[in-house]
């Protein structure tokens, strides 16, 4: 590739170029002493690299025909059912653009499966909870809730290691309990809480989990973009072998600044993977009054793309594997349209009814939950009790009771955090006498 090749000087060179090149893609006025960039950009730098595993597959069966292997006794004897081996042929999940499709046909088992419902009904009961908590006015200001979109963060973890890296947009909660944050991080930075995730000065947009890999929760439309390249970048330069998720809505899909994060990550061949959550409306405008053109996955025209069922974890976690594999050889960026729902409206100001139809939601929710479609693929099949999935439901909800007492009984982040996490290197308040200032 035409990328500038490795520098054999001493580190602090290569973070001036990623510096500068985070700087040109995303920054305005080049002010980057501003704390979400320098901390993105220096962490990529870094690399928190861990152990490599593949996490547990997650499976959802939302709109797949399912049937048992000819001949295998075991599917049919429901006393070992977590050893079943369960075939399943997805029906209508991709739709490919220069590029070779999935495979269409899957194999699962009782653990797999429990895993993802596990994962996804903790996710979808941490979301009900931040909505009672907000309709409490404990929490303030913007939040963004991830009901219905589950799948995504479920089946995309299932496909890679730790070491690979995500950032998003504002719509976080839910891809950082899927990287294995704690919920409690969460809860407490939505409440503005000394124990969030963020130290409570982030809130529902601006979540972080440096160890995790997860950059963020940004704010600004389109703008993690070229930061999710500025990213992948660094995993090059640095041989890490890891990938970068680089999410964003079918809203953000029509910012200048991400068909710029293609092209440059088309002319270095980084390794980063660009995920359009298209949950049919960029706030209350939905896509067919917004975009021109509504087939995401071949925005990007020389990148290779996929669009995938986003309600379908099964699917969502083959194409992930597949997608993986293409960009982790060093064949370049690949794009990926999750073509999903969002069951609640844009952000808690939001109703979410007046832009579209209470039957559209309510038929959303009765097809195509992925929750309700993997516990009843357990139950049809003999693969679990209602009283084990019903344990399973408990368990998320006492996590998520036992985490907003936490939250209730942390501090109030000190005053002195309004000037910590700015600049790189502690400075005195402008127009405050030295020693007054609340310089750390």
């Amino acid at each position: 590739s035409n990328y500038p090749k490795k520098s054999t000087t001493s580190s602090p060179s290569f973070e001036t170029s990623l510096l500068s090149f985070v700087c040109l893609c995303a920054c305005p006025n080049n002010m980057l002493s501003s704390s979400p960039l320098s901390t993105i950009a220096r962490a990529a730098w870094r690399g928190v690299h861990r152990s490599t595993y593949v996490r547990s597959a997650i499976v959802n069966t939302q709109q797949v025909r399912t049937y048992a292997t000819k001949g295998s006794k075991a599917q049919q004897d429901t006393s070992s059912s977590s050893d079943k081996q369960i075939t399943i042929e997805l029906k209508n999940a991709y739709e490919v653009y220069k590029c070779e499709a999935p495979s269409s046909t899957v194999t699962t088992n009782k653990d797999e499966l429990m895993k993802y419902f596990t994962l996804m009904t903790r996710i979808r009961r941490m979301e009900t909870t931040a909505d009672a908590l907000y309709k409490q006015k404990l929490i303030r200001g913007f939040c963004h809730l991830y009901n219905g979109q589950e799948a995504i963060a479920a089946g995309i973890e299932a496909s890679i290691t730790p070491k690979d890296s995500i950032i998003t947009a504002y719509r976080d909660h839910g891809l950082m309990v899927g990287r294995g944050s704690d919920p409690k991080g969460v809860l407490a930075e939505l409440m503005m809480k000394a124990t969030g995730c963020s130290k409570g000065k982030g809130g529902s947009m601006h979540m972080f989990d440096i160890p995790k890999k997860f950059w963020g929760g940004h704010g600004i439309v389109g703008a993690q973009g070229p930061l999710g390249a500025g990213i992948a970048f660094a995993e090059q330069y640095n041989n890490s072998g890891a990938v970068a998720f680089t999410f964003y809505g079918d809203g953000a899909a029509n910012q200048g600044q991400i068909f710029e994060a293609y092209n440059m990550a088309a002319l270095w061949k980084l390794p980063c993977i660009f995920v359009c959550e298209n949950n049919q409306y960029a706030m209350g405008t939905s896509i067919s009054r917004g975009s021109a053109d509504q087939q995401y996955f071949t925005r990007a025209h020389f990148i290779p793309g996929i669009k995938v069922d986003g309600m379908n974890v099964l699917a969502v976690k083959e194409a992930t594997k597949h997608v993986v594999d293409y960009v982790r050889s060093g064949k370049g960026p690949f794009v990926m349209e999750m073509n999903t729902y969002r069951f609640v409206g844009h952000s808690m100001s939001d109703p979410g009814t007046t832009y579209r139809t209470r039957e559209e939601i309510s038929a959303a929710r009765a097809e195509r939950d992925p929750i309700e479609k993997v516990k009843k693929y357990l139950l049809e099949y003999k693969l679990a009790t209602e009283e084990e999935l019903k344990e399973v439901e408990m368990a998320a909800r006492k996590e998520m009771d036992d985490a907003v007492e936490f939250c209730k009984q942390s501090a109030d982040p000190d005053v002195r955090e309004m000037f910590t996490d700015v600049y790189r290197q502690p400075v005195s308040v402008r127009a405050v006498e030295r020693t007054m200032s609340y310089s750390p």
